[in-house]
């Protein structure tokens, strides 16, 4: 379920930074009073938390590859 919600808001806060890159346009700040609002400031840390968690999924073995790896230990 965390993994869910971390994926989650690194998809907004990519869209957030794909929209600053192409338009110029901060929507987070938009929406939740400039970049320096308690809000925006809430949610950016909230984005860049996520990204530290979801460092840890290029570690985690996929449960795909553990049966993969314990099928081709039976052989």
């Amino acid at each position: 379920m965390l993994d869910k919600i971390a994926l989650t808001l690194l998809i907004i806060g990519g869209i957030n930074w794909g929209s600053v890159g192409i338009f110029q346009f901060d929507l987070v700040a938009w929406i939740f009073g400039g970049q320096t609002g308690i809000v925006s400031r809430i949610i950016y840390t909230l984005v860049g938390l996520s990204a530290i968690w979801c460092i840890s999924l290029l570690f985690r073995e996929n449960n795909d590859d553990v049966e993969r790896l314990e099928s081709n230990r039976a052989m």
